[in-house]
C-alpha cells in the first residue's frame, strides 16, 4: 500500500479521484450502530442519543459528519496541488457543523452551501464530484399562485388580465410555459360540483388565461382536460398497466408493497391513493422541477409512442419523473388519474366545445385581431339575449368540430380568427378524417313512427345487424375505413379495400360513403348475426387468410369529388350513391328499401315483418325531402316555449327537477327544445339525433323494453353462487353530470359460464392475489347510497337488459327530479339479456331514457285505464343508440 506522500505524488498530474458514494444506507446504518452502543462523540462533544432524535434531524446530523469528511479529503488535495491552506477560506469545522445542522429548510429552496460544496471549486473550477444527499422536504407544498384564482366565477365577472400578468412572471422562473398547477386548479373547482353551469364556467375562465397568457399551451390542456392525448382515428394509447403506476408510487414515495396497499384498500380511487401516499414522502433528493401543461402532454404522446424492445423501462422513468416533479396532493391526485385514464372531471365533449366557443367570444391571445364581446356589453343582456349570443358560437363550434373531429385541427384555426362563419371553411369536411356520424331516434312502434311522419314521403331501410362503416376514398386511390366511433379499422377489412376500384363508377375521384359492414354467405347471400362478425380478426388481417366473408350494404354518400354534400337532400343523396357506383351481388350493394308515406301502413307493417325475419334488427325511417310548410307533430303545438340557457343547479336532484319543469334545461335538453321546433330535414347532421331519422327495432315492439346499463358493483352469491358475483348493481349514466347512476341489482339471466367469465374479468384479487377491474372503494362518479356491495367494479362494460315494469324508489336515485322530486326510478324483475360489445360507456342508456320509459309505461296505463286507444305523444328520442 503505497504511503500518503506516495499517493499525493501519483495524483499531482491527475484530477482529484471523486469523493466516494455513499447513500441513504451509509446513514441509517449509523444510527443502528448508535442505538446498539449509546452516545457517539463527535469533535464538536458528545452527541445525544440517536433515540431522542427524529429521523430527519438524525439525517441531518450524518449530513454534516459526511460535509467534514469531504471537506477534509477535498482539503487536503486542493492544499497538495496548489500550496495553498484552503482551510482557512472554506470555514472551520464547527461552522460546518453549524450549517450542517440547519433544523429544516423550505420546500423546494436548496439548503445552503456546505463548506463540501465550497471546498469543490478552486478559482472557478470544479475539482471534486457534489455525492452527498440533498435533503429537503417532500414535494407537498402547493402552487400558492394559482390556488387562489377564482376561476369559478362568472365568466362575466372573471377578469384574467388581473391574473395574466403575475402569472407570467411565476411562469419565466422556469420554462414560461403555463403550470401544470393551474390546470389543476381549474381540475379541483370542476371536481367539486356537480352543476353544469359552474362546470362551464370554471373551464372558460381556466381558457381564458391559457388564451390570453400562453396560447401554445391551449390545445395541451384541452387535451388534458377532456382525458385524452389524440383523436379516436389516431390511436395512440399510453398502454400503461397499474404496475407500472404502483412501481412508481413505491420508488418516489418510499412505500412498499403492504403499505401501498393498505392505502388503496382504504381509498380505492387510484388518485386518491396517490395523494395519499405523497403525504407519506418526507424527503426528496433533488429540488422537484415544476410540471408545465405542455411538459405534461408531452411526456404522454412519448408513452404512448414508446415502442420495441425496452419501451416498459422508457415509459417507467417517465411515469417516475412525472410523479418526482409532481407538487403537493393535488397533482399528483390529477396525474395519475390521468395516466389511468380515469380523469372524470365532467369535461365531456359538449362541454368543453361549450367553454372553448364563451372563451373565444370573450377573449382573444395578444398577437390576435378577431373581434371578441365586451363582458360588460354581455352582462346588460337579458337572460334570453344573452343566450342568443351564447348559442350562436356554441353551434359553430360543435360544427366545426362534428366535421374535423380534432382539437389540434379546430384550436389553432380558434386562435388566429376566433369564432366566425369562416371556421366552418377552415374545418370542414376532409378526406382520411371521419366525421362524426348522424344519429337516429328512438320511435316504440311503427303507430308512434307514422304519426311523427305524416304528411311527409319517407323511405324504409332494414336495419342490418352488423357494423357501422364510414369508407373515405382519394383521388390515389386511397382508401380509409372507420367505424362509428372514429377508430380506424382499414386494416380489419382488407377485402373492401380491394374492393373499392371495382365498385367505382366513371367520373368518381373522391367520395365518402356510409355503410353496414354485416357478416354474409358469399354463396347464398344469407346474413349472419353480428356475433359471427365479431371473431374475425380485428388486426394484420391478410385476404387469404379471411375466414368470415362480409358484404358492405351502403346507405348515404357524404361526400363526392372534392364537394360535400351534406346540405343536400336524402333523396338527393341517394340517388347519387345509387348511380354513380357498381353493385357487385353479396360483396357491395345498398341496403333494402322501400318509399312510402304515412297512408302505407300495411306496407311498411310488412317490411318490417320482412326485415325481422331476415336477421335484421328492425327498420330506419328516413326523410327524403326538406319540407319546411309541413308541420311537425312530435310535439304539441300547444306546449310552452322552452328557454334555452343551460341552468344546473349544484345539487343533481335541483338540477333535474328544474330541468323537468322546463324552466332552465341543460344541455340535452338546449339542443332538444331547438331542434324539436325546426322544421325535418332530409340533410345530413353530423354528431345529431334528430326525427328525421327514425329507427324501429324489433326489440322495442316486443311486449318489454330493454335498457342499455353499466354493471357497477356485485356481492358475493350465496350457495352454489358462493364463488361468484350475484346480485350485481347496474346503472344508466346521467348525461349531463357524467355520473353513473345506480337502478336496480340483478341476478336474473346469467348463465354459470357467464358468472365463472364474469368473476375473472371482474376479479377482486381474493384468490388470485391480483385485482382486475376492482376496485375497494365506491368511485365518485357512481351515485349509490344502498348496502354496502363486496366489491366495486371498473365500469368499462355495457349489458343490455330487459325488465317488467320501471318503479318509483325510494331507494335509488337515477332520473330523481324527471319523473319525482323525492325518488328515483328502478327496474321490477331485470333480467340480463347480453353484453353490448359495440357500445362504449358513453353510448349507455340514459337517465332521461330511463325517466322516458317510465312516462310511456304510465301514459299507456293510463289510456288503457280509460279506455282510449290513441297513444300519448312525449319525447322519447333522447338516447339509446345502436
Amino acid at each position: 500500500m503505497p504511503s500518503p506522500s506516495k499517493k499525493r505524488k501519483l495524483n499531482k498530474d491527475s484530477k482529484p479521484s471523486p469523493v466516494p458514494l455513499k447513500g441513504l444506507e451509509y446513514f441509517f446504518s449509523k444510527q443502528k450502530q448508535n442505538e446498539e452502543s449509546g452516545p457517539v462523540s463527535t469533535g464538536s462533544g458528545s452527541r445525544e442519543s440517536a433515540q431522542e432524535l427524529t429521523d430527519e434531524e438524525l439525517a441531518r446530523k450524518l449530513q454534516a459528519e459526511w460535509d467534514l469528511e469531504v471537506t477534509e479529503q477535498t482539503t487536503s488535495e486542493v492544499t497538495a496541488k496548489t500550496g495553498e491552506d484552503c482551510s482557512a477560506q472554506y470555514g472551520t469545522k464547527e461552522d460546518s457543523e453549524a450549517v450542517g445542522e440547519t433544523p429544516s429548510v423550505k420546500p423546494d429552496i436548496p439548503a445552503p452551501a456546505t463548506p463540501a460544496e465550497a471546498a469543490a471549486k478552486v478559482n472557478g473550477k470544479a475539482v471534486g464530484a457534489k455525492q452527498f444527499l440533498n435533503l429537503s422536504s417532500a414535494g407537498f407544498s402547493e402552487d400558492l399562485v394559482t390556488a387562489s384564482i377564482p376561476f369559478d366565477e362568472s365568466p362575466l365577472v372573471f377578469d384574467p388580465s388581473k391574473y395574466v400578468a403575475h402569472l407570467q412572471e411565476h411562469w419565466s422562473s422556469d420554462s414560461g410555459d403555463a403550470s401544470y398547477a393551474l390546470l389543476i386548479r381549474c381540475f379541483i373547482l370542476v371536481n367539486s360540483t356537480t352543476s353544469r353551469i359552474k362546470i362551464v364556467d370554471t373551464l372558460v375562465n381556466c381558457l381564458r388565461v391559457l388564451i390570453e397568457g400562453d396560447p401554445s399551451s391551449l390545445l395541451s390542456a384541452v387535451w388534458l382536460a377532456t382525458n385524452s392525448i389524440s383523436p379516436p382515428y389516431i390511436s395512440l394509447e399510453l398502454g400503461l398497466g397499474g404496475s407500472a403506476i404502483s412501481k412508481a408510487l413505491r420508488q418516489v414515495c418510499g412505500l412498499d408493497n403492504k403499505s401501498l396497499k393498505a392505502i388503496y384498500d382504504k381509498y380505492g380511487d387510484a388518485g386518491d391513493v396517490a395523494f395519499e401516499a405523497k403525504k407519506k414522502q418526507s424527503f426528496m433528493l433533488r429540488k422537484p422541477k415544476p410540471l408545465t401543461i405542455k411538459g405534461v402532454y408531452q411526456s404522454l404522446v412519448k408513452i404512448a409512442t414508446a415502442q420495441g424492445q425496452g419501451s416498459g423501462e422508457v415509459k417507467q422513468r417517465i411515469v417516475d419523473k412525472l410523479l418526482q416533479d409532481a407538487r403537493g396532493g393535488e397533482e399528483s391526485r390529477f396525474l395519475v388519474r390521468t395516466l389511468c385514464q380515469h380523469l372524470r372531471i365532467g369535461a365531456v365533449k359538449t362541454t368543453m366545445l361549450i367553454a372553448l366557443s364563451r372563451a373565444f367570444l370573450l377573449s382573444r391571445p395578444p398577437d390576435a385581431d378577431f373581434p371578441t364581446k365586451p363582458a360588460s356589453e354581455l352582462a346588460a343582456l337579458k337572460k334570453e339575449e344573452l343566450t342568443e349570443v351564447w348559442a350562436r358560437g356554441e353551434e359553430i363550434v360543435k360544427a366545426c368540430f362534428a366535421r374535423r373531429p380534432n382539437y389540434n385541427d379546430l384550436i389553432p384555426v380558434l386562435l388566429e380568427i376566433g369564432i366566425s362563419e369562416e371556421l366552418l371553411i377552415r374545418c370542414g369536411l376532409t378526406l382520411h378524417i371521419p366525421l362524426r356520424p348522424m344519429l337516429g331516434s328512438i320511435t316504440r312502434d311503427l303507430a308512434e313512427m307514422l304519426t311523427k311522419l305524416q304528411g311527409r314521403d319517407f323511405t324504409c331501410e332494414w336495419k342490418y345487424d352488423g357494423q357501422r362503416a364510414q369508407v373515405h376514398c382519394d383521388e390515389n386511390g386511397k382508401v380509409s375505413i372507420f367505424s362509428r366511433h372514429l377508430e380506424l379499422m382499414t386494416d380489419k377489412y382488407p377485402d373492401l379495400v380491394h374492393l373499392v376500384p371495382r365498385i367505382r363508377g366513371d367520373g368518381v375521384s373522391s367520395f365518402i360513403m356510409e355503410g353496414e359492414v354485416v357478416a354474409v354467405d358469399r354463396e347464398t347471400g344469407e346474413l349472419k348475426n353480428f356475433q359471427t362478425l365479431t371473431n374475425r380478426a380485428r388486426k394484420d388481417v391478410t385476404i387469404g387468410a379471411i375466414t368470415i366473408d362480409v358484404c358492405l350494404f351502403s346507405f348515404d354518400l357524404m361526400f363526392l369529388n372534392g364537394q360535400p354534400l351534406l346540405d343536400r337532400s336524402f333523396r338527393e343523396r341517394r340517388e347519387l350513391l345509387r348511380s354513380l357506383f357498381h353493385e357487385i351481388p353479396h360483396h357491395f350493394t345498398w341496403v333494402k328499401s322501400i318509399d312510402a308515406t304515412s297512408a302505407d301502413s300495411e306496407t311498411v307493417l310488412e317490411f318490417f315483418k320482412s326485415a325481422t325475419e331476415n336477421k335484421c334488427e328492425g327498420i330506419m325511417v328516413k326523410i327524403l325531402d326538406n319540407l319546411t310548410t309541413v308541420p311537425y307533430l312530435g310535439e304539441e303545438p300547444d306546449d310552452p316555449p322552452e328557454e334555452t340557457a343551460p341552468s344546473t343547479p349544484t345539487k343533481p336532484k335541483t338540477k333535474q327537477k328544474t330541468k323537468s319543469k322546463g324552466s332552465g334545461p341543460g344541455e340535452g335538453q338546449e339542443k332538444r327544445g331547438r331542434s324539436r321546433r325546426k322544421p325535418l330535414l332530409a340533410t345530413y347532421e353530423p354528431d345529431k339525433r334528430l326525427d328525421s331519422w327514425l329507427k324501429v327495432k324489433k326489440d322495442y315492439n316486443s311486449s318489454f323494453d330493454t335498457l342499455d346499463m353499466v354493471p357497477v358493483a356485485g356481492w358475493h352469491g350465496q350457495g352454489r353462487k358462493a364463488k361468484w358475483w350475484s346480485p350485481m348493481l347496474l346503472a344508466v349514466r346521467n348525461e349531463e353530470s357524467g355520473v353513473l347512476e345506480v337502478v336496480c341489482k340483478c341476478m336474473s339471466g346469467f348463465t354459470d359460464a357467464f358468472y365463472k367469465a364474469n368473476r375473472e374479468f371482474y376479479d377482486d384479487g381474493e384468490e388470485s392475489g391480483e385485482p382486475k377491474n376492482t376496485r375497494t372503494q365506491q368511485p365518485s362518479f357512481v351515485e349509490y347510497s344502498g348496502p354496502r356491495p363486496d366489491v366495486w367494479f371498473e365500469p368499462q362494460e355495457v349489458w343490455e337488459m330487459a325488465f317488467a315494469d320501471i318503479t318509483l324508489s325510494p331507494t335509488y336515485t337515477a332520473a330523481i327530479g324527471l319523473v319525482s322530486d323525492e325518488r328515483g326510478l328502478s327496474l321490477r324483475f331485470p333480467r340480463f339479456l347480453k353484453k353490448r360489445e359495440d357500445k362504449s360507456l358513453e353510448e349507455a342508456s340514459t337517465s332521461d331514457f330511463l325517466a322516458g320509459l317510465w312516462r310511456k309505461q304510465e301514459a299507456k296505463a293510463a289510456s288503457t285505464k280509460g279506455g282510449q286507444t290513441e297513444p300519448a305523444d312525449e319525447a322519447f328520442d333522447e338516447d339509446q343508440d345502436d
